[in-house]
């Protein structure tokens, strides 16, 4: 108990002399507490995102890849290829899409990516892809993987809006 007067004045003392930087909301040193918690959270935008304690979520991630229709009809393929890029934006629009991008020359015929949001099931996927009248007419096929990111990727939606000066 002796110890314990001479140690808390002592404690007190010595905190006293640590820059406010250097605290947390409670008087812990920031980000050096037993249990890691961050000194920046946010609980409103944590549950805005839907994120875990981590400040991630599960969504769904699509690699799409060249389909088994290799039609001539360059109609049908245009066609299906403005309607597909239509989907995309309506699928922005709703919340349900946070990165859709095509990749580069490679040998497994991947096409691009879509990353899914607020998506309950795989069959939810799956009606979204079959809207798409590119999988639709099997110009483009997909592969489907569960993938595990920031909750706050849907935020960069509104900066990228801004920074495109030309139309896709």
């Amino acid at each position: 108990m002796k110890n314990l007067l001479i140690v808390l004045p002592l404690f007190v003392f010595i905190q006293s002399f640590l820059p406010s930087s250097l605290l947390g909301q409670n008087g812990e040193k920031a980000g050096n507490n037993s249990i890691g918690l961050n000194p920046n959270y946010d609980k409103k935008l944590a549950i805005k995102f839907g994120a875990d304690d981590y400040g991630m979520k599960s969504y769904y991630l699509v690699i799409l890849k060249t389909g088994t229709n290799k039609s001539t009809d360059d109609e049908l393929v245009r066609k299906s290829f403005q309607e597909h890029l239509e989907n995309i934006q309506k699928l922005v629009d709703e919340g349900r899409l946070v990165v859709a991008g095509p990749l580069g020359k490679n040998d497994q015929n991947y096409r691009g990516i879509f990353i899914l949001n607020n998506i309950d099931s795989i069959e939810e996927v799956k009606e979204l892809l079959y809207a798409d009248p590119a999988i639709k007419n099997k110009l483009l096929d997909y592969e489907v993987f569960n993938w595990y990111g920031s909750a706050a990727l849907p935020e960069y939606l509104h900066t990228s809006d801004k920074i495109w000066k030309l139309k896709p």
